[in-house]
């Protein structure tokens, strides 16, 4: 299944690579239609991709596959995570460009997860609190990479209007900043509401099985760190209206703590140090 996934996201990231004005000549009745022939196709490639990568994880539920988790585990459901946000959201807005990108970067972390297989996720005794812990906090993994996707897009969209360059890569000319700043901060909002549940849960099977809340170790550090930077971003914003750098940067520091939580740690253990 990810075998076929790989393939999918690749051939998806080609056909939807952009066309250099240049290419279509300046006669466009006669090789424009070709590009938009290949983004059409991209576009229901990349679901079925999508579906594909999803099969996999369903096996694994399933019992069929035995369950294992690490840092390139955690990029590939993040990533998955991300494309389906990304997909539903190019039906509605024009976010086509960034397409071959995305698919990219999923078809990357595909093949991370077979060089780094990762270990057995669930400590003996954690319960059903560790499962929603480990749900919850992967997929407020993807939200906030979906949210720093389009905070990357609104900092390069806002730097290319103050040098009067027009739209930046990947932004279409039709998408208001305004809609591109809410699509980026209420993705931050729920991935914030899922962490918090994250941190709930993982406080609740840790204190099952060594009679503490919490582990004082650096993904306990890391985690709440970011929260509370979430938590700042998310006050700033409702209460004195943060926009722009101020709030971005908030948003991109919260992120880089969270990568570091867990992935940041699995990549030290499993790449570096060989545990």
């Amino acid at each position: 299944m990810n075998g076929l996934a790989f393939a999918l996201y690749m051939l998806a990231a080609l056909l939807s690579r952009p066309t250099e004005p240049s290419t279509l000549g300046g006669e466009a009745g006669a090789t424009a239609p070709a590009p938009l022939r290949s983004e059409r196709w991209s576009t229901w490639i990349m679901p079925i991709a999508w579906l594909a990568q999803g099969g996999g994880f369903a096996l694994v539920l399933h019992g069929e596959l035995q369950p294992t988790f690490g840092f390139a585990q955690a990029l590939s459901v993040t990533f998955w995570l991300v494309a389906a946000v990304y997909w539903v959201e190019s039906l509605y807005y024009p976010l086509q460009t960034l397409r071959s990108w995305i698919c990219l970067l999923a078809a990357v972390s595909i093949v991370l997860t077979w060089l780094f297989p990762g270990m057995l996720a669930a400590p003996p005794g954690a319960g059903a609190a560790f499962a929603l812990h480990w749900a919850m906090g992967i997929a407020s993994y993807g939200l906030f990479g979906a949210a720093v996707l389009h905070g990357l897009m609104l900092w390069a969209a806002e730097r290319s209007l103050r040098k009067r360059k027009g739209a930046a890569a990947g932004v279409s000319r039709s998408l208001p900043l305004l809609t591109l700043e809410k699509l980026t901060y209420r993705l931050a909002g729920v991935g914030f509401v899922l962490l918090t549940a994250s941190l709930i849960f993982a406080a609740t099977f840790s204190d099952r099985l060594w009679g503490r809340p919490f582990e004082f170790n650096h993904q306990t550090v890391f985690g709440i760190a970011a929260w509370l930077l979430f938590a700042v971003l998310m006050a700033g914003r409702a209460f004195l209206g943060w926009r722009g750098t101020r709030a971005l940067g908030w948003l991109f520091s919260g992120a880089v703590l969270l990568m570091l939580t867990y992935v940041g740690s699995r990549f030290v253990l499993q790449v570096i140090l060989h545990r």
